[in-house]
Parts: structure tokens; sequence; C-alpha cells
């Protein structure tokens, strides 16, 4: 049987298009001729509208969203609300919810789920970044150059979406930037929560990406409490800090040393400890607060029986140093603050 295209499909689908609405949007609900709800991915809201019988002015299933100008039919509604990348696995969810024939030789692929994941979940955290792509060649590259930072290596913890949701609040309206998403996992390796930084280019220049012009440029979802953003497999001897670029600013002189972002001073004073780890680094910021997690960290991991070494900026962050004091001298007020067995290990790797 040949294989059905997307008008094709699009239409069977808006022939249905209620009870796709009500399988795949069911934190909306009918008004008039049409679905109403938040937006494409399930939130609740009252600013997209889904036409559910043809009329004149237009087919069932075209939808719009007042909030954002977005507009599609139901296989982006399907795309969106069930977290799809590849238009095979949309083409396979429609044909599942339309009961059509699969066809051969195309073989079976597992059953996506259709019930979208609670706002701010961790599972909603794993869609998003199972939705992204890697880094290399977008904003999120370009955007970390701008901030000094070229060691990219081992960067699989981070993603870019090219239109990431983003609300002000509960009750403003939706919009989409490109993001930087970043993984938070915890000590095993499994996705518990996401970090979210809008971006936005400064202007015609790709080279000067920066945040997105809006009042929260950053946020995080997820399972956060003990996890962090991780960077290299740590072993006896890792560094820790509070947000990614700091980090990776660390990396730009130690690349082969395991590091880990926790996103927040809180959440660095609570950062969970690997069974073998016996020397911690403590990449903090100068700040009352970054000066707060830092003892409450020492604390802990003394308790443990880790050793601590404190890293501290010349400046208000290490990213600070790296833009300003330049990598030379940036380097050199790292590489004293180093354990001497460490200097070894991995400062002469990095030289």
């Amino acid at each position: 049987m040949t294989r059905l295209d997307a008008s094709d499909l699009a239409q069977r689908l808006g022939r249905e298009a209620e009870a796709v609405c009500r399988h795949y949007l069911d934190a909306g609900h009918r008004q008039g001729n049409y679905w109403q709800v938040g937006d494409a991915r399930n939130t609740p809201g009252r600013s997209m509208f889904v036409r559910l019988k043809e009329t004149a002015k237009g087919p069932a299933g075209k939808w719009t969203d007042a909030a954002t100008g977005e507009h599609g039919d139901l296989l982006d509604v399907i795309r969106e609300s069930c977290g799809l990348t590849d238009f095979a696995d949309v083409v396979e969810e429609a044909r599942s919810f339309l009961s059509l024939p699969r066809p051969k030789p195309a073989p079976a692929s597992p059953k996506r789920p259709s019930t979208p994941a609670p706002s701010g979940s961790a599972e909603a955290a794993r869609r998003l970044f199972a939705m992204s792509k890697p880094i290399g060649g977008t904003l999120v590259e370009a955007y970390l150059r701008n901030r000094g930072i070229t060691a990219l290596h081992g960067t699989g913890s981070l993603r870019f979406h090219p239109r990431c949701y983003y609300r002000p609040d509960d009750h403003g309206p939706t919009e989409t930037w490109p993001a930087m998403i970043a993984a938070v996992t915890d000590l095993r390796g499994t996705i518990t929560g996401a970090h979210r930084t809008w971006l936005a280019p400064d202007g015609p220049d790709p080279i000067r990406v920066g945040k997105a012009p809006i009042d929260t440029p950053r946020k995080a979802m997820g399972d956060l409490l003990g996890h962090a953003v991780r960077f290299g497999n740590a072993g006896a001897v890792m560094a820790a800090g509070e947000g990614i670029e700091t980090i990776l600013s660390a990396r730009q002189a130690l690349p082969h040393m395991a590091m880990a972002a926790a996103l927040s001073a809180a959440h660095l004073a609570a950062i969970l400890f690997p069974d073998d780890l016996r020397r911690l680094y403590i990449v903090r910021d100068n700040d009352p607060a970054g000066d707060g997690a830092r003892d409450s960290l020492v604390e802990r991991a003394n308790a443990a029986g880790i050793e601590v070494i404190v890293l501290s900026p010349v400046l208000e962050d290490f990213n600070e140093d790296l833009r300003r004091l330049g990598l030379d001298a940036f380097r050199a007020n790292l590489r004293v603050q180093l354990a001497p067995q460490d200097i070894a290990r991995f400062w002469l790797q990095a030289a």
C-alpha cells in the first residue's frame, strides 16, 4: 500500500477534528465551532483556536494561536502535544489514532505517549530535551563563543531548540524564542530536569548572539535538588559551581576535569556527591549567595570525608574573568589555586 502524503493525512484528521482535540488537547474545551486551548502543546488557556468544521474561512482542523501568531493543522497538534521530532513518528501516531493500516515494509515503532506531561515536571523536561538538537552550528554555539567559551567538547548535556515556549507568568501570552536547553541529571545520568536560556541575535552578525529581551531569560524545570548539568564523567576529582557559563569557563583552563553546574547557590549547597569522589573543587561566585553555598558545601563534603578546594574569581564570576581579563590571565589565576597533584593531572593535559 502506498504511503499517504501529509495533506491527505491532515484531511482525514480534519474530518475527526473534535475527536482529535479531545484526545490530544484535553486541557481545552469546545467553544461553538472551535476547540479552545492554551497552545499546541496542550497548555491550559484560551489563546489557540482549532476549527472543528469546514467553513468559508477554511477547512476543519486548521488552528491559530492568537498569542503567538502560529498556525497549522492537526499533524502539528500531534507533533507538539506528543513531543515528537521526526515526521515519520508523527505519521505513526496519526495512523494509530485513525486506525489506518500501516504501510509496508515500514517497521512498527514504539507507541509514543499521547498524554501530555504535566507542565514543569521531570517528564516534560525529558521531552523538551528530546525535541532539541545538538548545539553545533546553532545559535547556542554562537552565544557561548560570544561569551568567550570555545572549548565545547563533551557538551552533550546542552542542546538547541529553535522555538522554545516562554510564558512570563501564568496568565500572560505564550511567546517562542530560540533557547539553549541543558539536561539536569542525577548521578546515574537520568534526566530529572532541564534548564532553558532563551536567546536572540543582537544584530545581523550571528556572532553577537545574546539573551532574549524578556524579563526572565533563564528558567529551570523538573526535579533539581541534588542534581546538576554535568560535563564529563566524575571520578575521584570533580568541580562544581552554580551557573552553566561559569562551569564552561572553568573548562577553558581544565578541559579534562569533570564538572557540574547546579544552577543556583541553593542547589549547589545541596549537590549530591559521587561515591568515589575524593576531592571537590567549588567554583564559587563572588557574592554573598556564593559564600553561603560554599560554606554549606564545604561542611557537607568534609563530613563525607571529601577534600574541598575553593576556586575564587578575581571579578564577579569566572565567565567575567575569562571575558574581561583574557584567557592567559584567567588560566594563571586558576592554576595557583589547584592542588599540586592536579596541576600535573589536569593542567599539563590542557596546556
